[in-house]
């Protein structure tokens, strides 16, 4: 008999995605976070999980800011405000659909649609911009530009020649940030000249007299070079032309000028004005779809049209989230008029600055302290989050939000109490058509399979092949489920490589949260979308599988894969297992370590968005080819790593090989930010079960102090190779697993005589005790 269940929270609604991470999105995102709305559920997308400040940029071309100083973690503030953060790239909009397109990953459902992606440099306005000049605009991606443009200048010989093209305040501010940076390092073995050009009769046009005069003086002083009334029209390498024909001599240009809105956007239905840019009414809707907003340097609001500063996008922070907030929930909108005179802080490259409002001018070292003081509050705001646990994470439960009659009948139907057992099922339509559109690699021996379903799949073994079978299953510890997909077919993969075999059949099982149909529809598509991709490079048919509800998202495999049969028992020809390590081999991990903890810290707001970025493509990183690479370079033993971390795996090795095995802790490769995270105390809640197999560390004791210690514990999702090789064979081994990819690939240890002592794992560190052999 089926036994009623508690009524579950709601997850989700309403759907409002917001299309990249500039100024005013980072104002939604906090403000959702300190109140969240019931029933809706905010999606970040956005390609960078760094977004720069840029009144601070400057500064960072000067070298008063470190990176992480002038940019904000979006993937943490997406956690804080439990805002799900996809990291891709916008590339159209179907709006029948009410879909995002992305670059990389299935489309998005939204509700309500709202664009913050700043200006895109119109470079192919002027004949070889594009090729031969850097460009400032999109600022999320400057600071790459910037680095390789520091790197050919330091590498340059004798004079070299920088122009920057645009006479606004953001061009010569940067001009004077790059000038006082390069002087600082560079004055000693290079020489340095500078020219700015622009095609107004005056610099800082938008700006009072005195402001100008400030800054003519200040570039006069500098032995700037500046050619007012000089439109440029071509660009060359080594040169640019302006429109009179004359010629100026540039070893490097960078690009203040002639920026736009995103070309994608001219696919679409919404409304632009002449430069590219998404029109917007008083209440930063688009007139042409009322489901869609905009906001800062990609919006003109069409009734109060204001220069393209970031003081704009900032303040429309506020008036941006209380209309989504308002249309999610069927509540009247609010309109926005922007202030007509604004306080603008402008540096001079040194610490000292301008200000300019109105006719105001105020200049002086002061001023620069001024500016600094209110640039890093506002990214206190963003950056300096309090650390969170699950009770401080904002609620996502039952709805206000205005459903129409179809939708109520859902929601009333999903937080009513539910039935166990089979009554639990995902239903049958919406399961059938999440996965209609997916494709699962066919194979032949699929006799019944997802392209005719029955109550159970039938696979035929080939002539000449054993089965290998396996199983995982694991809940969701990232709100993307096309990712998590990706990791969770990956780390199910992951033993059927580890033995040697070829991959053939898989069967799924996921728990999806109770929702909308369209909702629970979504998320079953994007997380088996992600799953059949896998799963097809790895030419395994998927032929199955079961998707129940439940209150947390969770996918696992069961998963058959093929060896070549070897008789009444298993061999290294056959099969590469555990047990088949020998003394004299080196040791190699085909992936870092440290997924453990650095998942654990970004739950709690402790790790940086890099490094769960880092660890994310690893995790998608398949070790197919990897295992292919192992077994050429005559592997005798692996597996992968999984939950019980390094050591633990090692000892699984050690144990039936009847070996010792030495470990150099100083050769581990660590995923960026672990041994930081660890540090902190920050551990995975299996860690404390791994630790149990210290007692197989000889003078573990010795051992405890030393900051890698922990991670031989951290248990790993979707991790790499523990593999033994010849000794000779090693170096060629890792050449060739860093040339298809695997660049942290490592020889981490060798293998050893067993010992008369219990403990089989000796830990040295190669940095005072390199390993020897």
């Amino acid at each position: 008999m089926q036994q009623p269940q508690q009524p579950p929270e709601l997850h989700a609604l309403r759907d409002i995605v917001l299309v990249g991470g500039g100024h005013t999105h980072v104002g939604v995102l906090k403000r959702f976070a300190m109140k969240p709305e019931p029933g809706v559920r905010l999606t970040l997308i956005c390609r960078d999980t760094h977004t720069p400040y840029s009144g601070m940029l400057p500064g960072y071309v000067a070298g008063h800011y470190t990176y992480d100083e002038v940019h904000i973690d979006l993937r943490r503030l997406a956690e804080y405000a439990g805002a799900r953060f996809f990291r891709d790239e916008a590339i159209g909009i179907d709006h029948d659909a009410r879909t995002m397109l992305c670059r990389s990953r299935p489309p998005v459902p939204y509700d309500w649609l709202s664009v913050n992606i700043g200006s895109t440099p119109r470079m192919d306005a002027v004949d070889g911009a594009g090729e031969h000049a850097v460009p400032v605009k999109p600022i999320h991606r400057f600071n790459d530009r910037w680095q390789a443009l520091l790197r050919r200048i330091q590498e340059h010989p004798g004079q070299t020649r920088i122009a920057v093209v645009g006479g606004g305040a953001g061009g010569v501010e940067l001009l004077l940030a790059m000038q006082y940076r390069l002087g600082r390092e560079l004055a000693a073995r290079a020489e340095l000249s500078f020219a700015l050009f622009t095609r107004g009769e005056r610099i800082l046009p938008t700006h009072n007299a005195r402001v100008r005069a400030h800054f003519r003086d200040t570039l006069a002083s500098r032995g700037v070079e500046v050619h007012t009334a000089t439109e440029v029209v071509d660009v060359e390498a080594g040169r640019l032309q302006a429109a009179d024909g004359t010629w100026h001599s540039a070893d490097e240009i960078v690009w203040v000028t002639n920026a736009g809105g995103a070309a994608w956007l001219r696919d679409t239905r919404l409304a632009l004005d002449a430069d590219g840019f998404i029109e917007v009414d008083d209440t930063l809707r688009s007139p042409s779809d009322p489901h869609i907003f905009a906001a800062g340097d990609i919006a003109r609001q069409v009734n109060h049209p204001r220069e393209k500063a970031g003081v704009f996008a900032v303040r429309q922070g506020r008036p941006l989230a209380d209309n989504l907030r308002a249309a999610a929930t069927g509540r009247s909108l609010t309109p926005y008029r922007p202030q007509a005179k604004w306080l603008a802080l402008i540096s001079t490259g040194d610490r000292h600055a301008v200000a300019s409002r109105g006719k105001l001018c105020l200049a002086g070292d002061w001023v620069w302290r001024w500016k600094d003081g209110i640039d890093r509050r506002f990214m206190a705001k963003f950056n300096d989050l309090p650390p969170m646990d699950e009770k401080s994470k904002p609620a996502r439960k039952a709805s206000r939000v205005v459903l129409d009659e179809e939708e109520s009948a859902q929601a009333i139907s999903a937080i009513a109490m539910r039935c166990g057992g089979c009554g639990a099922k995902v239903g049958a339509s919406v399961l059938s058509r999440a996965l209609a559109t997916l494709e699962p690699v066919a194979r032949e021996e699929v006799l019944v399979g997802l392209h005719a379903p029955d109550d159970a799949a039938v696979v035929r073994v080939p002539p000449g092949k054993d089965m290998v079978h396996t199983i995982d299953f694991f809940r969701a510890f990232i709100d993307d489920p096309y990712v998590f997909g990706k990791i969770a077919a990956n780390h199910a993969l992951g033993d059927i490589f580890a033995m040697g075999a070829e991959a053939q059949t898989a069967t799924a099982v996921a728990t999806v949260p109770q929702g909308l149909e369209a909702k629970v529809e979504d998320t079953v598509y994007q997380l088996m979308r992600g799953a059949v991709e896998v799963l097809n490079e790895a030419g395994c048919a998927l032929v199955g599988g079961h998707t129940g509800e439940g209150s947390e998202l969770a996918l696992g495999f069961a998963v058959n894969g093929l060896i070549d049969a070897g008789g009444a028992s298993i061999s290294n020809d056959t099969a590469l297992t555990k047990g088949g390590l020998r003394p004299g081999q080196a040791l190699i991990l085909t992936k870092p370590i440290g997924t453990g903890t650095l998942f654990a810290a970004h739950a709690r707001l402790a790790a940086r968005g890099r490094w769960i970025d880092a660890a994310l493509e690893s995790m998608c990183q398949s070790s197919r080819q990897a295992a292919s690479s192992l077994r050429e370079h005559g592997a005798t033993a692996c597996t992968d790593l999984t939950g019980f971390g390094l050591l633990g795996h090692l000892v699984e090795m050690t144990r039936p090989s009847g070996v010792d095995a030495e470990l150099d802790l100083a050769a581990l490769p660590l995923l960026e930010g672990a041994e930081e995270t660890v540090a902190a105390g920050i551990l995975s809640s299996l860690q404390p079960a791994n630790v149990r197999l210290r007692r197989a560390i000889r003078d573990q004791a010795d051992w405890v102090e030393h900051p890698r210690y922990p991670l031989l514990f951290d248990p790993q999702t979707a991790g790499g190779l523990l593999a033994s090789v010849p000794a000779e064979r090693a170096a060629g081994c890792l050449d060739a697993l860093h040339a298809l990819g695997y660049d942290r690939a490592a020889l981490i240890g060798r293998i050893l005589e067993p010992g008369e002592a219990l403990e089989p794992i000796h830990l040295i560190d190669g940095n005072k005790h390199p390993l020897r052999g």
